[in-house]
C-alpha cells in the first residue's frame, strides 16, 4: 500500500493473506531488547495486516537470569547464552543485535553466514574497518540487513524526506543538528560502563548519538565528501564498582562540519554533558524554497517556513504530522492523537519484515548496511580531523 509517492505503508500482495511467521532471535535483554521486543509484540495488531507475523523464538544473554526475566516478560520460546548456540536454532531467522557495540560484528556475521536476516543496533560497527566486514557479509550471503536508525521512522522525518523528494524545498543549503543529553556529568557519579570504554564502544558521543543525527543528514542531504571535528573528553577517569578507577577513552562531546557532496553545508554536535537536556534532538534544513525544523521532544511536530509569503506577515508554522495521509498514520490514531517514541520501532521492524517477505531494498527508507558503513567512514574521519586538526575528506 502506498500514499503515491514511493512511500510503502505496509506489505503488498504477498500479506494479503495470511502471513507468514518470521522466527526472531534477540541478543540482548536490556534497552534495545525491550524496544525491539515491545514493537514486535504490536506489531500484527497494529501494523494490520502485517507483512509478517514476528515469532519472538529465541534471546540471548550473559545474564542467566536476567535473560529468563525477559524471556518470560516478552514470551520468547527459548533462552541461550551463547549467540553461537542461537544462531543454530533453525526456527530463527532474523538476528536482532541489540548488544553492546563490540559484538555487533561476530555475531552478525554469523548469521548472515547461515543466511539469516539481520537487525543491528546502531553504529553498525566500531570502526569502518570493522563495518566493512560486516558489509561484506550481508552482500556475500545475499541477506537482508537493516542498522536500527530508527529515527528514520518517525513520521514527522519521513514527512521531511517526501518534501525533499518532490522538489518542494528546492535545493538544500544548510542542514544543522544537534543531539544533547546529560545523563553522565558529574552531578551524577556515574560510574565506569562500556559506553565509555574505546575497545567496547568504539567512541563516545560521537558514535551513541552523533551517528544518528550523521545519518539523518545523510538521509535527508545526500553524502558527505569531507568532514572538520573537535572532540572532547572532560572527564578522563571514572571508579568501576570494585572501586578501582578506570580510564574513559572516548568522546565525552563533539562538533563537526560537513560539506556534503551536492554543496550544503552542515553542522553536526552531540554531548552528554549538557544538563537539562534528557534526550534533546533538534535538526534543521535551509533551502532554496524553505526551511524546516524537527525537534523530536515533539516528535509529531514540524515547523516549516516558506520563502514565498509576505516577509512582513510571514513565518514559521507548526504542522501537526497525524493526518491519516502522513506516513504509517493510516495504522494508528485519528488525527491529532499522537504517537511516541517506541512506534519508531514498529514502524522500522515492519519495515524489514516487508523487505522480507516481498523481497525489496531495505534502502532508502531503512538504514541498510551500507548506509551503516558510510556512517562509520564519516564518524572515523571526525575524529581524525580531531587528532590532526585539519579537515579530513570522507573515502568510502
Amino acid at each position: 500500500m502506498s500514499d503515491g509517492s514511493g512511500f510503502t505503508a505496509m506489505a503488498g500482495a504477498r500479506a494479503t493473506g495470511e502471513a507468514p511467521e518470521i522466527g526472531i532471535g534477540m541478543l540482548g535483554y536490556a534497552f534495545m531488547g525491550k524496544a525491539h521486543s515491545n514493537a514486535m509484540l504490536k506489531i500484527p495488531h497494529m501494523m494490520y495486516p502485517p507483512p509478517a507475523i514476528p515469532v519472538l523464538e529465541a534471546i540471548c544473554g550473559r545474564d542467566q537470569e536476567a535473560t529468563a526475566e525477559a524471556a518470560r516478560r516478552f514470551g520468547y520460546r527459548n533462552t541461550y547464552s551463547s549467540w553461537e548456540e542461537m544462531l543454530g536454532n533453525d526456527n530463527v531467522h532474523v538476528l536482532d543485535n541489540g548488544g553492546p557495540n563490540n559484538v555487533h560484528a561476530a555475531p552478525s556475521i554469523a548469521a548472515a553466514e547461515a543466511g539469516k536476516h539481520i537487525i543491528c543496533e546502531k553504529p553498525l560497527a566500531r570502526t569502518a574497518e570493522e563495518a566493512k566486514t560486516m558489509l561484506d557479509a550481508v552482500n556475500k550471503a545475499g541477506v537482508k540487513g537493516l542498522v536500527a536508525y530508527n529515527y528514520r521512522f518517525v513520521p514527522a522525518i519521513r514527512q521531511i524526506r517526501l518534501l525533499i523528494d518532490q522538489g518542494l524545498l528546492g535545493q538544500v543549503y544548510h542542514f544543522r543538528a544537534v543531539y544533547l543529553q546529560e545523563w553522565i556529568m558529574p552531578h551524577y557519579n556515574l560510574p565506569m560502563i562500556w559506553r565509555l570504554q574505546k575497545d567496547v564502544a568504539g567512541s563516545g558521543a560521537l558514535g551513541d548519538l552523533g551517528a544518528h543525527i550523521i545519518d539523518l543528514g545523510r538521509y535527508l542531504v545526500g553524502d558527505v565528501k569531507s568532514v572538520s571535528g573537535m572532540t572532547r573528553t572532560f572527564i578522563e577517569e571514572r571508579p568501576w564498582d570494585d572501586g578501582t578507577m578506570g580510564k574513559v577513552d572516548v568522546d565525552d562531546a563533539f562538533a563537526a562540519l560537513l560539506e556534503f557532496e551536492n554543496g550544503a553545508l552542515g553542522t553536526v554536535e552531540a554531548t552528554r554533558f549538557a544538563g537539562g537536556r534528557k534526550n534533546g534532538q533538534r535538526i534543521e534544513i535551509n533551502a532554496e524554497k524553505g526551511s524546516v525544523v524537527f525537534d523530536l521532544e515533539r516528535l509529531n511536530e514540524l515547523q516549516i517556513f516558506w520563502n514565498d509569503g509576505d516577509p512582513n506577515t510571514s513565518g514559521f508554522t507548526n504542522v501537526l504530522v497525524s493526518e491519516p495521509t502522513h506516513p504509517w498514520w493510516e495504522n494508528w490514531w485519528p488525527q491529532g492523537h499522537i504517537i511516541g517514541w517506541e512506534h519508531t520501532f514498529v514502524h522500522e521492524i515492519t519495515h524489514l519484515l516487508d523487505c522480507i517477505v516481498n523481497d525489496r531494498d531495505v534502502a532508502p527508507i531503512g538504514a541498510d548496511f551500507d548506509d551503516g558503513y558510510r556512517n562509520a567512514v564519516i564518524c572515523d574521519a571526525i575524529l581524525k580531523s580531531a587528532e590532526t586538526r585539519r579537515q579530513v575528506d570522507c573515502v568510502y
